[in-house]
Order: C-alpha cells, then sequence, then structure tokens
C-alpha cells in the first residue's frame, strides 16, 4: 500500500476511535446521571483514543519512511556479484542508479547483465515486501492502540490530563525539530566550509580582491587555479540592497504613516491589501520586470543625459527589489504605528499640536524601535534575494560603488557555484558553502540586533 494511503487509512482509524471513544464515554455516564459523572468531556474519552489509534503507527511509519529505503539498498548492493561489486563510492552510486532505474522502469532490461538485472528484480521484490508488512504492521498496531484507548475508558480515568500531556509532548518535539533542523544545517554549511579553508585560506577568502572560481575538473586537466576572494560579491550584495533600502524605506515608512493616520477607513480597506499584494508576487516575476522593463529603460534614459549605464546594473536590481520588499517594511511599521495608544495622541492634540507634529514628535518616537527592527529584518530579506539579482545585475563580480555597473551577489554565486557538472569535493564547489556561511552569518547577525533593538526600546503600554 502506497505511502499516502495508509496515512488515509490511519487518520480515518482515529476518526473512528475518537467516535467510538466518545461514544463509549456517554454510554458509561449516562446510567450515572449524565456526562457530569465523568472526569473528564467525552470529546477528551475521543481524543485520548484517537491518539493512541494513530500516533503509535505514526512513528513507526515516520522511522520506516527514513530508513527503509537505505536498508533495501543496502542489502541488494550486498548481495551482487562479485564481477560486478563496486570499488569505490562513485561506482557504488553508479550502480545503485542503474539497479534503481531498471527496477522502476526507466532503463530497458534488454542488454543489461544478469547480475544488474537479477538486483533489481531483488530491489522490486523487497520493497513490495517491506511494503505490505510495514502495512500489516500499522494496521495491527493501530487496531491495538485502538481497543486499549477504548478499554481505558472509565468513569474515573482522567482523559483530559493526558490528552493534553500528549499535545505539550507534541508541541515540544515540533518546537526540537525546528532547532535541531536549525542546527543541522548550521553544522553540514560550516563542516563543509572547513573543508574549503583547508585548500583556499580563509584570509584570502574574506579579504580577497578577485573572484574567478574556475578550477581544472580533474588533475589532467590544464585549467585555472581559481581566485576566491570574496570582497567583490560582499560589495555587490551591499550594494544592491543599497539601492533597495534606499527605495523600500522611505515608500514604506510614509506609506504606513499614511495608512495608519490618515487614510479614512474605506481607504485603508482598499489600499493595504492592494499594497501588500506586492508580497505576493513571485520574484521571478520582479526579476522579468527588471530585467525586460526596468534595466532597458534606465540604460535609454542614462543615453539620453550622457550617461553610461549597463544593461545589468546594481541599479536595476535595486531598484525593483526595493519595490519587492515595500509592503514588507510597510506592513510591519503599520502594525507598531497602530499600537501606539490613542491616548498618546490625544495627549498631544490637547497640549495643541498639530496632527503632522503629533505624527513626528509623540507616534513615530513611541514606535521607533518596531520601525528599526522591521527595517533590519527587511535589510536581511534584501541580502538573501537571488531571482532579481541574476535576472537585473548579472554575474559579472566586479569590484564597483557605482550603481550603474554590473555586479553580482553572494547568493548567485551560489547558484552559479552549484550549478553543472563539478566535483562535489572541488574548491569551487566548497566555496559555495563558504559563502553560505557568510550569508548566514551576517544574516543571523542583523536579526539578533534586530530583535536586540525592539526589545531593547520596547514601550509597554496599557
Amino acid at each position: 500500500m502506497q505511502t499516502i494511503n495508509i496515512l488515509f487509512l490511519l487518520f480515518g482509524l482515529g476518526l473512528f476511535g475518537f467516535y467510538l471513544g466518545r461514544g463509549r464515554s456517554r454510554a458509561i455516564a449516562n446510567p450515572l446521571g449524565g456526562i457530569r459523572q465523568l472526569h473528564s468531556l467525552p470529546s477528551y474519552y475521543g481524543l485520548h483514543t484517537a491518539l493512541w489509534c494513530a500516533l503509535p503507527s505514526l512513528f513507526i511509519l515516520g522511522f520506516w519512511l527514513i530508513f527503509n529505503e537505505a536498508l533495501i539498498n543496502s542489502i541488494v548492493m550486498s548481495s551482487v556479484p562479485i564481477d560486478i561489486a563496486p570499488i569505490d563510492t562513485a561506482s557504488y552510486n553508479l550502480l545503485l542508479n542503474k539497479v534503481t532505474n531498471i527496477a522502476s522502469g526507466v532503463m530497458p532490461r534488454d542488454g543489461q547483465g544478469a547480475g544488474v538485472v537479477n538486483a533489481a528484480d531483488s530491489l522490486s521484490s523487497l520493497r513490495v515486501t517491506s511494503r505490505w508488512s510495514m502495512t500489516l504492521l500499522l494496521l495491527v498496531l493501530a487496531m491495538a492502540g485502538l481497543f486499549w484507548g477504548w478499554y481505558k475508558v472509565s468513569v474515573d480515568f482522567r482523559a483530559r490530563p493526558a490528552v493534553e500531556k500528549v499535545m505539550q509532548n507534541l508541541l515540544l518535539g515540533c518546537a526540537c525539530l525546528a532547532i535541531f533542523t536549525t542546527v543541522g544545517i548550521v553544522f553540514s554549511v560550516l563542516f563543509e566550509s572547513i573543508q574549503f579553508f583547508r585548500t583556499v585560506p580563509i584570509y584570502d577568502f574574506v579579504f580577497g580582491l578577485e573572484w574567478s572560481p574556475q578550477t581544472a575538473i580533474r588533475e589532467d586537466q590544464v585549467g585555472s587555479s581559481g581566485s576566491f576572494g570574496a570582497v567583490p560579491l560582499f560589495v555587490g550584495t551591499l550594494l544592491v540592497s543599497a539601492v533597495a533600502m534606499f527605495i523600500a524605506v522611505p515608500v514604506g515608512l510614509m506609506s504606513a504613516i499614511y495608512l495608519a493616520e490618515y487614510a479614512s477607513k474605506n481607504v485603508r480597506t482598499f489600499a493595504k491589501p492592494a499594497l501588500e499584494i506586492l508580497a505576493g508576487i513571485p520574484t521571478v516575476v520582479y526579476g522579468f520586470f527588471a530585467a525586460l522593463t526596468v534595466a532597458p529603460f534606465l540604460r535609454d534614459l542614462g543615453n539620453s543625459f550622457g550617461v553610461s549605464i549597463s544593461s545589468e546594473s546594481a541599479l536595476a536590481a535595486g531598484g525593483v527589489m526595493g519595490i519587492m520588499i515595500i509592503p514588507f517594511i510597510s506592513s510591519l511599521a503599520d502594525d507598531v504605528i497602530t499600537a501606539v495608544p490613542q491616548s498618546m495622541r490625544d495627549g498631544s492634540l490637547a497640549m495643541g499640536a498639530t496632527q503632522s507634529e503629533t505624527i513626528l514628535k509623540v507616534v513615530i518616537p513611541a514606535a521607533l524601535p518596531g520601525i528599526v527592527g522591521g527595517i533590519m529584518l527587511a535589510v536581511s530579506r534584501a541580502i538573501g534575494e537571488t531571482m532579481i539579482v541574476v535576472m537585473a545585475a548579472g554575474m559579472a563580480a566586479n569590484l564597483t560603488a557605482n550603481p550603474l555597473d554590473s555586479v553580482t551577489t553572494v547568493t548567485v554565486q551560489i547558484v552559479t557555484l552549484l550549478t553543472g557538472d563539478q566535483e562535489f569535493d572541488s574548491p569551487k564547489t566548497l566555496a559555495a558553502f563558504a559563502l553560505g556561511l557568510m550569508l548566514f552569518t551576517v544574516t543571523l547577525m542583523l536579526n539578533i540586533f534586530a530583535l536586540h533593538i525592539v526589545k531593547k526600546y520596547r514601550e509597554q503600554y496599557e
């Protein structure tokens, strides 16, 4: 049985267990004078039965999905004949891919060796056996849990604390999963970065002024040794982000002030969703807009004034990126401005201040920590943008502070380095992880700084 069908089956059994447990609790309570005689509400007895029915099976299914394929592949590859047995990791992966493709019907069986065909047949047989065995095990486990949950229903059984304890542990598990995922990402990037810095000194990477990561794929191949100075990438990233924030911050902040303080209810009801539609547009659409409309317009405009503007410039990419970030800043600023108590506005107006003076000297200072925090988060969003820069700013690693020139960013180079045929342990490929580590570090520091500003200067109102 397919995994999706197993999930639907467990969901149906859990739903059946809920109604069964709830019905049993009511049947027990009715002769005693109603559900008031029960320790918990009938729905908690139903939830307890449903949890016992579904959760153990779901945990077993999760472990099966994680380890099943690897275990089957190991069994199949250990049984292949000696004459075709792999001798290294590359040949192991190649043979495993061939066996898997034959078993899946992607590759024809004709013309393949008998050992490979037998391995493919064994793989298919083990997959079917594993799938049906797991289905049977999960059904038996679900029925046993259903019976146990139904059997536990009684007048004195404390179903509500038991259910709440399970839900609390599930929430804790989800929180730990998110934390462990973050830690795993950090360590994976850090490990590969250390491998890169064993080949390229970290000083040359952080302070080098030339980026040209073209290396030879094989030892006997003639090719460049590569230059991995990341300063042009850092400068390009900061330049594009600066252009974006130069547009997004004033426009987004002023939009938020208008919507929060000046706009009528009808205008706000229409304008705020219309502004936030920008946040739902895919970045590739912004990239098309930048490459096909904004960049040619800026180039023609520069030619009319005798100014040379590159067809792929930081100004075009940063400008469109700023438009994309406007709703991000506007929404956050609008929320913190709206959260300022009306009594502060009324007090300022009562002292004779105009509405604009009240906004400038009372509302904005009170909301400033939240506004600064939102801007810092928007900077992190701009630094991590990729698609717009690829399509509008190009991939040339130029060390320049001129927004009219073509530049590239860290994220663009990460995509470039991991695209195409390249050995995974080559400096060119590992450089992507070093860039990712630097980007992660900078973004993390910006987020920490933003949260520190918000926490330190946050005003508590009653």
